[in-house]
């Protein structure tokens, strides 16, 4: 490992410079956003994601874009160690944000392709996306599909040829704007149970009837997506798993999306929520000696501290080759709580000084994550879907009572 270590150093200070000490950057200096999700305009925003691939490439190119993947695949073959060791070593350098490839696409897309797709797909797709070549985002939501994934509607026909066409609907997708390829959901047996009657393809985004329309966020930004099929043509061999079988692909995605969104993460938001930046604002702000601030302050901060220890514990598990299962229904629903609560602390410590852009560091920026709440509390799963999920399938508690007819909708 300490090889391994001094192969990644060696890689990083040829192609990266060494970021200062976060911990020691005093109150009042450097960007200030808490921004959760990205609010830059399109030419910014454009640049970025050029950046983010670009920075991908020499991470593959070197061996370091895909540790943990399969070698036939080109992946390093390593182990989940290799892949941590490798982040906690980045993370003291400067480099690109690469979270628009990595969160939805080789967090969640790319495991699903490895487990579920025909070889010329895993062929095809897998080593263009962790290079950086090809985004990938999720087809899963609709308008009337969201906490009830298995309800959707859009349809999959397959025609003589073999070849099926797809109509319907998607929304709430991240990433459609930059992606070139997109794993979706369809209905192929309307006349099945809910849950029996779905398949999943990978779809080309530049396919002809495809239509990716911006969703604009009450942050500035337009991080989501409508997308449109209207008479989209899929070959059979781009099919992922079996005919109607599509709710375990699906399961495979969400489970990885799970991990993946509850996880703690870096960037602006994880700085900001650190015991040291939130002291120095309740300094700044003349509130320190509140001390049912400093009361509320203390039990945010451990909770953070729990979500972070349950994050290792999954990580431990991910190492040991354990899959991500109904469990990490705890760190998302904890880690999105826990950015709720401290947006609503920071509202209190500011006062109107988060309504009122006066120009003062370390205030009105935090307007950027609180926001963003409301959709933390969606996204990944509803609050109310997790509940049900730790009830049932972790802590085995009764089924919620349901009607004769809502019982088919049930897995």
């Amino acid at each position: 490992m300490q090889e391994f270590a001094a192969e990644v150093r060696r890689f990083l200070d040829a192609h990266a410079t060494k970021a200062p000490d976060r911990a020691s950057v005093p109150w009042g200096v450097g960007d200030d956003s808490t921004a959760y999700f990205s609010s830059l305009p399109p030419e910014q925003e454009h640049e970025q994601v050029r950046r983010a691939r670009e920075w991908q490439r020499i991470r593959y190119e070197n061996g370091f874009g895909w540790i943990t993947g399969p070698v036939e695949h080109g992946g390093r073959g390593l182990t989940f160690v290799h892949d941590l060791l490798y982040d906690a070593i980045e993370s003291e350098y400067e480099v690109a944000d690469t979270g628009v490839i990595g969160v939805v696409g080789l967090g969640m897309i790319g495991p699903t392709i490895l487990a579920h797709a025909q070889p010329h797909l895993k062929d095809r797709w897998l080593p263009a996306m962790y290079r950086g070549d090809a985004i990938a985002c999720q087809l899963f939501s609709e308008p009337g599909a969201g906490s009830d994934l298995a309800g959707v509607a859009t349809r999959a026909v397959r025609e003589s040829g073999g070849d099926w066409v797809l109509n319907g609907q998607k929304v709430w997708t991240s990433v459609a704007q930059h992606s070139r390829i997109g794993l979706a959901l369809t209905r192929t047996n309307p006349d099945a149970p809910k849950h029996r009657g779905i398949t999943a393809f990978l779809v080309p985004m530049d396919t002809p009837g495809v239509e990716v329309r911006p969703l604009r966020q009450m942050t500035g930004g337009a991080d989501f997506n409508e997308v449109f099929l209207t008479d989209v043509r899929i070959p059979d061999d781009h099919r992922l798993g079996e005919v109607d079988g599509g709710w375990a692909v699906a399961l495979t995605t969400l489970m990885n999306e799970r991990a993946t969104v509850g996880s703690e993460g870096a960037g602006p938001v994880a700085a900001a929520l650190s015991p040291d930046h939130l002291s120095a604002l309740m300094r700044a702000t003349w509130t320190w000696d509140d001390r049912a601030l400093r009361a509320r302050l203390a039990e945010l901060l451990v909770d953070v501290l729990a979500t972070r220890h349950l994050n290792a514990r999954a990580l431990r598990g991910l190492r040991a080759g354990v899959a991500p299962g109904p469990e990490m229904s705890v760190p998302k629903l904890l880690h999105g709580a826990n950015l709720t609560r401290a947006a609503h602390f920071v509202s209190e410590v500011l006062g109107p000084r988060i309504i009122a852009d006066t120009g003062q560091w370390g205030t009105y920026a935090w307007t950027e994550l609180l926001l963003a709440t409301p959709a933390l509390r969606i996204l990944g799963g509803t609050e109310e879907i997790m509940k049900n999920i730790l009830a049932e399938r972790v802590l085995g508690l009764p089924r919620e009572p349901v009607t004769t007819a809502a019982k088919e909708v049930r897995p």
